[in-house]
C-alpha cells in the first residue's frame, strides 16, 4: 500500500525513516529548511556532512539523522531558478528520483520531503509541486519498499498548491 500525504508544519519534528533536506552544494547548512534540519539534528550532522565533499545539483547524499526523530537525512541540492533555461525542471525531477531511489535501496517505508527549490532558489511553486507529485506517482508504479511519502509544506501557499493537486 502506497500513500501520499500532505502536512503543513516543521519537517524536523516528523518521526519517519528519512527526511529530505533541501541543501546547498556544500551540505554544510544554510537558511530555510537546511538550517532548521542542521539545528535540530545537532553537530554530528555537520561533522558527517564535512566528510561528503558536497553534492552536485540534482543529486542526493545520505547521512544519519542524529538528534532528529528521523533515522536518516537525504540531502539533495535543487536547482536555482533561472527562468527555465538551465535545465532546472530536469534537475528538480532528478532530486526527487534520487531521494526515492536512496530510500528504496535502504528499504525505508516512510520519507518526508520539503518543497525543494521553492524558497530562496526561486523555483515556481506550482511547477515544483507538479514535478514532485509526478515523480512520486511515477515511482509508486514500480516495486518499492516505500509505503508513505509525506510532503511537508512550511508555508500556506505551498500547502494550498499541493492540496489542490492532490484532490
Amino acid at each position: 500500500m502506497f500513500s501520499i500525504e500532505l502536512l503543513q508544519g516543521d519537517i524536523t519534528q516528523l518521526e519517519v525513516d528519512a527526511i529530505v533536506n533541501a541543501a546547498n552544494n556544500s551540505l554544510l547548512g544554510g537558511g530555510g529548511v537546511d538550517g532548521a534540519i542542521h539545528r535540530a539534528a545537532g553537530s554530528g550532522l555537520l561533522e558527517e556532512c564535512k566528510t561528503l565533499n558536497g553534492c552536485n545539483t540534482g543529486e542526493a547524499k545520505l547521512t544519519s539523522g542524529y538528534n532528529l526523530l528521523a533515522k536518516f537525512v537525504i540531502h539533495t541540492v535543487g536547482p536555482v531558478w533561472n527562468g527555465g533555461t538551465k535545465n532546472e525542471e530536469a534537475l528538480l525531477e532528478n532530486c526527487y528520483r534520487e531521494c526515492l531511489r536512496i530510500a528504496d535501496e535502504l528499504k525505508l517505508k516512510t520519507i518526508a520531503f520539503p518543497n525543494i527549490s521553492t524558497g530562496v532558489y526561486g523555483f515556481p511553486k506550482q511547477r515544483a509541486a507538479e514535478i514532485a507529485l509526478g515523480i512520486t506517482n511515477e515511482y509508486a508504479k514500480i516495486a518499492t519498499s516505500l509505503e508513505q511519502v509525506i510532503f511537508v509544506a512550511f508555508d500556506a501557499e505551498n500547502y494550498q498548491i499541493y492540496s489542490t493537486l492532490l484532490e
